[in-house]
């Protein structure tokens, strides 16, 4: 467990007079789990707003680049985060203090990619995709965090849509589903459109 140096009782917690902004928003990074947005690590560094953190990241990442550090700040998953560069991987598993490696089969790699790029889309559509059923699948996906139910359509038995989740993005190193890669099927028809936004109950966040 990490210890910290408290302020005194009764003092506010302030460290932007006496703290360079770089500095605070290195610390921020170096605590968050999980990637922060923009405005969140503003908040938390005592930032002007959004454009200072992404100038001070532009500016840490050189400063790692200059001394070839083992870190890097990536933007993933509508946020930013601190993380080692890949090759560092094989050592840092000896350690035992990084995430487990997720590990897919073809199978779900292929039903996740339908999920990805189809969401929000139904179970029905991504077995006619696959040609094949996917239940047990589908349900590994979403105990892996990787695929969620995102609502539900209005029509008899309101059927579940499934989409893609935040760690999902941040297993892929993407910054939101836009970033996705775009893809073309030799010979193939456009998708069916996913249903449409009038036809779909969202789950609230």
């Amino acid at each position: 467990m990490m210890n910290f140096f408290r302020s005194a009782p009764n003092s506010e917690p302030s460290v932007s007079g006496d703290t360079p902004p770089l500095s605070r928003l290195e610390a921020a990074l170096f605590l968050g789990r999980e990637p922060l947005p923009a405005r969140r690590l503003a908040l938390l560094a005592e930032l002007k707003d959004a454009s200072q953190v992404r100038e001070l990241v532009r500016d840490l990442n050189r400063r790692y680049r200059a001394v070839k550090s083992a870190f890097c700040v990536v933007e993933v998953a509508d946020g930013f985060q601190l993380r080692t560069y890949p090759q560092f991987a094989s050592w840092l598993f000896r350690l035992q203090e990084v995430p487990v490696e997720v590990r897919l089969t073809r199978t779900a790699m292929e039903t996740l990619a339908i999920v990805a790029y189809q969401q929000p889309v139904l179970r029905a559509q991504i077995e006619r995709i696959r040609g094949a059923a996917c239940g047990d699948i589908l349900r590994q996906l979403m105990d892996q965090n990787l695929i969620q139910i995102v609502g539900r359509l209005e029509e008899p038995g309101r059927p579940i849509l499934y989409g893609t989740t935040k760690r999902f993005l941040q297993v892929f190193g993407l910054t939101d589903i836009s970033a996705l890669p775009s893809y073309q099927t030799e010979g193939s028809e456009p998708a069916d459109p996913s249903p449409s936004s009038d036809e779909v109950t969202r789950k609230d966040p």
